[in-house]
């Protein structure tokens, strides 16, 4: 999961979740510097990332989501993790809306032809895909997951998540953010003209 932080204005290593403290508020009862005070005090800094989740669960009866989403801004927060790692490796998402039925954008990922003309030659393979919802796909030079959403957004307007992780650092995620960029772009303009 990742919590997106951003740096303050003037102030060096000072990170602050984006999801803001009245929605944190409005869902847990507490702002993002009171849960980071709690944690602290409950001894988070010498706990697993589950040992967390869970006692907040357990203790301050969060949900799961709020559990892992107050966990990993407090990793963040305190320099055990930083924006986009996960326990796997780095991951980043990217999506595009399309002016296209769903079952078209996914017709576009499955036929090897019809990605190829968009995708380039890149290799990989479809594990698991569920029409048209979703594909569970390995990019095969670094046996790196790739995750695909379809939208359905109307009648013809879908869009496409990409979430792709297993990544190695911050650079392989801009360098992979880049190229989803593209490569979805490339997409919407096969589809379209």
């Amino acid at each position: 999961m990742n919590v997106p932080i951003e740096e303050r204005p003037g102030e060096h290593d000072v990170t602050q979740p984006t999801i803001s403290d009245a929605a944190v508020q409005a869902k847990t009862g507490r702002v993002w510097a009171e849960w980071f005070t709690l944690l602290d005090s409950e001894g988070a800094a010498d706990l697993t990332h589950r040992q967390i989740a869970t006692a907040l669960a357990d203790r301050h009866g969060l949900t799961g989501w709020w559990s892992q989403m107050v966990t990993v801004a407090y990793e963040q927060a305190r320099g055990r993790r930083q924006p986009h790692e996960t326990s796997r490796g780095y991951q980043v998402g990217v999506s595009k809306t399309v002016a296209v039925r769903v079952d078209v954008l996914f017709s576009a990922w499955e036929d090897e032809a019809s990605r190829g003309r968009w995708l380039g030659d890149q290799s990989i393979t479809i594990r698991r895909a569920t029409r048209p919802k979703s594909m569970r796909i390995t990019w095969s030079n670094d046996q790196t997951n790739v995750d695909v959403s379809f939208w359905d957004k109307g009648p013809e307007k879908s869009s496409v998540q990409v979430q792709h992780s297993k990544l190695t650092d911050r650079n392989d995620v801009e360098a992979r953010r880049t190229f989803w960029r593209a490569a979805l772009a490339q997409l919407a303009s096969e589809l379209v003209s």
